[in-house]
């Protein structure tokens, strides 16, 4: 296999997608699908995205994410002469186990951290950084909002569904946040009233949280 030609890439996405589409390619290699959706943009202000899904990690690490970063960025060439970048920028992200069986339920195998990055990524469209991740039910604040998981015993109840449903003893123990709050339970005992009082949105798992 060789990398396809970027200005034929760049062709094909002329034609068949708007300014402001997102380009999907499945087998990303070398990244030149990025490469020209991001010299398109630079040529006509355009605001085409991207996906780029490349299985081999090896090559997705040191070759995909790398081509696009320079492209992005700018870089020097075998001369040493510097090439300006084309602007723009991406995320890279790793594909993990699946958090939900056939059912849609949560796989018992799912630890509270991978659950957690997933209701905040779903909830808020920003990633949480591993480093964000504690052994607090509080997953952190977004544009004023407080987002909570109850899950896997993060409030050292080991029981079946312990610490899992929202009660006043629960409610509690949770840290404090002044704003509105979702909170991320497998029940909630609270009363309409109380959520109000308490500004709090209840989502219940797994049934509320977003598979894609």
């Amino acid at each position: 296999m060789t990398p396809k030609p970027t200005k034929l890439v760049a062709r094909i996405v002329q034609l068949t997608a708007d300014s402001n589409d997102l380009v999907l390619d499945s087998f990303a290699g070398s990244g030149t699908t990025a490469h020209a959706v991001l010299n398109l943009n630079k040529q006509d202000g355009g605001n085409r995205r991207f996906i780029l899904v490349e299985m081999e990690q090896k090559i997705a690490r040191e070759v995909t994410s790398e081509r696009v970063r320079r492209v992005a960025e700018g870089y020097n060439n075998a001369k040493g002469e510097k090439v300006e970048g084309l602007g723009g920028g991406f995320r890279y992200c790793e594909l993990g186990e699946p958090l939900f069986d056939e059912a849609g339920k949560i796989r018992e195998t799912v630890s509270f951290a991978d659950l957690a990055r997933h209701v905040y990524f779903t909830e808020t469209g920003e990633p949480l950084p591993r480093g964000r991740v504690t052994k607090s039910p509080f997953l952190g604040e977004c544009r004023g909002v407080g987002i909570y998981l109850l899950y896997n015993g993060v409030l050292d109840d080991k029981r079946a569904n312990g610490g899992n449903v929202l009660t006043r003893s629960v409610l509690a123990k949770l840290p404090k946040f002044d704003g509105q709050k979702v909170i991320y339970c497998a029940g909630c005992l609270l009363g309409k009233d109380r959520l109000q009082a308490e500004r709090i949105l209840v989502r219940q798992t797994p049934y509320e949280i977003k598979v894609s």
